[in-house]
């Protein structure tokens, strides 16, 4: 019996009056975005879900796998992705290279730090059709820069509808995204402790051991931020692809998007429907991945 009134006890002092009103405020704050996710999230997927696995909407058999098994064997699915995952993996690594290595050239006392700090960042300012059009200029079968190759006696291609058409995507894509990385990553470096880095210099240790050693242990959830955004902005591509090139351009410009545009303007739900939860499970698994290897990277500097 007097367990019973202990416990009785706690609870009432923990459910006082002012207990109360602060969990009822909690709720109150909370409950718009929750619904908001709900709504614009996690019902929507859900219905994608449903779709992924029957006939169609007007038909809602359950056909179980057929949609996916279909999807895997559809030619246009399997280029798409395949240029997709080709560009993702030349873009992703050089947009964290290159932003990692333009911030350590920003926080070394350089000429001019304010003038470069401002060329990497003026893209963003830029609205894409504007961006898009200069690169038509450029990259033109009669562009600048086959008009400026012929000068040397090389002979100039629609490089939209050659073999180097990702690359000038991936040109498009740093251009755009460097600036943006950069400010992440010089943010994250004035973070690292200075003391750690004016003991190695006491210690008479090398530029290369204190970047490895130091910088790169606590940039490390940077890293990881900067690589998910940077696959984020990969599938966001699709804008300046299309206005380049349209929605059926050159074969190796065919991406995921262009595939899932193409299949909702044919009204084709269900293939639609199972390309997106093929993609959600794709980054699902690439980001626990990424954050599996953060974590064991970066446990040493947590601890």
């Amino acid at each position: 019996m007097s367990m019973n009134k202990s416990k009785q006890k706690a609870v009432a002092r923990r459910w006082t009056p002012e207990r109360r009103k602060d969990f009822l405020q909690s709720v109150a704050y909370l409950t718009p975005s929750v619904l908001g996710v709900l709504v614009f999230f996690v019902v929507p997927f859900g219905i994608v879900v449903y779709y992924s696995f029957i006939s169609g909407p007007a038909d809602p058999t359950f056909v179980g796998l057929k949609n996916f098994r279909e999807l895997l064997g559809n030619y246009a699915f399997q280029k798409a992705a395949t240029n997709t995952v080709t560009f993702s993996l030349m873009a992703v690594p050089l947009a964290v290279v290159l932003g990692l290595g333009l911030a350590l050239i920003l926080e070394a006392r350089i000429p001019g730090k304010s003038m470069f700090r401002t060329f990497f960042l003026s893209p963003m300012m830029v609205p894409v059709a504007s961006v898009v059009l200069v690169w038509q200029v450029i990259f033109h079968a009669k562009g600048t820069l086959n008009q400026f190759l012929e000068l040397f006696g090389v002979q100039g291609v629609d490089w939209l509808k050659s073999p180097f058409c990702q690359l000038v995507i991936v040109v498009l894509f740093l251009w755009k995204n460097l600036g943006y990385n950069m400010i992440l990553f010089m943010a994250a470096l004035a973070n690292i402790p200075k003391e750690l880095l004016e003991v190695a210099d006491v210690e008479g240790a090398s530029a290369a051991h204190k970047f490895f050693h130091i910088k790169l242990r606590y940039l490390s959830p940077t890293v990881l931020f900067v690589t998910i955004l940077s696959m984020i902005n990969c599938f966001k591509i699709f804008r300046e692809v299309y206005l380049l090139a349209g929605a059926y351009p050159y074969e190796g410009l065919y991406t995921l998007q262009h595939y899932m545009n193409n299949t909702f303007t044919s009204l084709n739900y269900q293939k639609l429907s199972a390309a997106a939860v093929i993609l959600a499970l794709v980054m699902i698994v690439l980001i626990a991945l990424l954050f599996k290897v953060e974590d064991i990277f970066g446990k040493d500097v947590e601890g």
